[in-house]
């Protein structure tokens, strides 16, 4: 059993970029640990800090005025390797959702096989949504996943798609194999029964 997601509601971290790779995300050369704790300290490492190891003063992740758990991105956010561990440094620094113009296939479901929850919105609805954070940094966004909704201020509501399987493992706080347990009796019946 796994954290649920139902309903979000949080402020936002814009990053107005396009083609964030996962080497962006997470730097190969920290790959080498077994466990997803602590990768959330080595998140988009080399964007967040300077060649002297101080923080950068204009990554966005260091400027204390933007927090929440909801990441805006631009387009085809998570495009490079496939490494899973891009999703896991993102949900371990505390990110529960991405709203992005697009995503790679494989970063996306990497990330909801995780719990990072990936909502791809048209551009104009993005785009101004990272200038409404910008201006606003308290603004705040409501995202329902059983009524698949954004709600961004200012805006109408957002519908958004999601693969149906991925979205009740997520309602039901299931990964993979806990999905298949939670089936544990149906599946029992039908060996007994195609014996």
């Amino acid at each position: 059993m796994t954290q649920k997601i139902t309903r979000l509601q949080s402020t936002c971290v814009p990053l107005n970029q396009n083609n964030v790779d996962t080497d962006q995300i997470i730097p190969a050369r920290f790959l080498k640990g077994t466990t997803k704790t602590g990768l959330g300290q080595k998140l988009f490492y080399d964007l967040r800090y300077l060649e002297n190891g101080a923080p950068n003063p204009d990554f966005v992740l260091n400027n204390p005025k933007f927090s929440g758990s909801v990441l805006v991105a631009a387009h085809n956010f998570g495009c490079g390797s496939s490494r899973e561990h891009a999703p896991w440094a993102l949900k371990d620094y505390g990110f529960q959702a991405i709203l992005a113009v697009s995503f790679a296939d494989i970063f996306c479901n990497n990330s909801l096989k995780n719990q990072v929850l990936t909502i791809a919105l048209p551009e104009p609805i993005i785009m101004r949504l990272l200038e409404s954070i910008e201006a606003d940094p308290s603004l705040s966004v409501g995202i329902d996943l059983a009524l698949q909704t954004v709600q961004i201020p200012g805006q109408a509501d957002q519908g958004f798609e999601i693969d149906p399987y991925r979205k009740q493992c997520l309602l039901e706080g299931l990964d993979d194999i806990g999905y298949t347990l939670s089936r544990q009796t149906a599946i029992e019946v039908f060996e007994r029964t195609h014996a």
